[in-house]
């Protein structure tokens, strides 16, 4: 039963790529506290596994204080006349330490918990890897899949989370259907008790300069600069432009050729208008292109 055990741990930690010492230590809490429960030891119940031999030892401890009327924990705490009942020896400030017999069922139960052990800390670190990996994409876009629409907001599926498109982040011009994919805007991720909870949006301003930064290679790559964005989601956006490089045309490059980029952010965005303007830093210029 001794080598089932240890088998156990070394094939659940390979297989699930945890370090074998966070499991033993894990598993050993796992089995102190199912010690104290089911043979109602009285302590601070602790387990050691033999790495080597898969052998089980288990002790409680007390703190040993002068007389009863100290004990501010009896679980915790042991006056000194009774301690030397249990051991002759005791000492007043020491610690009482009374070595428990394992049962023969120790094998088994240890395996068990190793296994449930295991797999609780395999989705905590699947809950912690996934909530790091969205974390970081605070504030750009991602592409999801819309899983249900409810009255109040929509669910998508992002591959290794859900993402939450509450009522106040929908364009109101826009329809939304289950299997319809769906570019978004991560505003932010938080944790929860069934996993990360990541709330998007598809009216965020910022929707926009991403979109343009994933269509147009020279807004991506810095050439072209986005200097504004206003936006009224669904209806209308405009935004201006500037050219970093010199004889680069900023609005030309954002439009593309034959308005095929544009058209694809529009296409993105259910047909809301995206007017693209130079921009000046002579206000009067700026507002005669924002005009024209």
């Amino acid at each position: 039963m001794k080598a089932d055990f240890l088998l156990a741990i070394t094939q659940l930690t390979a297989e699930k790529n945890l370090g074998t010492d966070v499991v033993f230590e894990a598993v050993e809490s796992a089995l102190a506290a199912a010690y104290k429960r089911e043979h109602d030891i009285v302590g601070v119940v602790h387990v050691k596994i033999d790495r080597i031999e898969g052998d089980l030892k288990v002790w409680a401890e007390r703190e040993i204080v002068e007389v009863e009327e100290d004990i501010a924990d009896e679980d915790e705490q042991i006056d000194l006349e009774a301690a030397r009942k249990l051991n002759p020896t005791a000492t007043l400030g020491a610690t009482l330490v009374e070595n428990h017999v394992v049962s023969e069922e120790a094998g088994r139960i240890a395996a068990q918990t190793a296994k449930q052990v295991v797999l609780q800390r395999l989705r905590e670190a699947e809950r912690e890897a996934v909530f790091d990996e969205f974390s970081g994409q605070e504030g750009e876009v991602v592409s999801g899949v819309i899983q249900r629409v409810e009255p109040r907001q929509v669910i998508l599926d992002l591959g290794r989370a859900e993402a939450v498109l509450p009522a106040s982040e929908q364009a109101r011009m826009e329809h939304y259907r289950s299997g319809q994919r769906l570019r978004v805007y991560v505003v932010e991720v938080m944790k929860a008790n069934k996993g990360p909870q990541v709330v998007v949006s598809r009216t965020h301003k910022e929707l926009i300069r991403r979109l343009f930064e994933l269509e147009v290679p020279e807004v991506f790559k810095g050439m072209v600069e986005i200097k504004g964005i206003a936006r009224e989601p669904g209806h209308r956006t405009k935004i201006a432009v500037h050219s970093r490089q010199e004889g680069l045309d900023p609005v030309g490059a954002c439009v593309g050729m034959r308005g095929v980029r544009i058209q694809n952010i529009v296409n993105e965005l259910q047909g809301e208008r995206l007017d693209v303007i130079q921009w000046d830093p002579d206000p009067r210029k700026f507002v005669a292109h924002a005009l024209s």
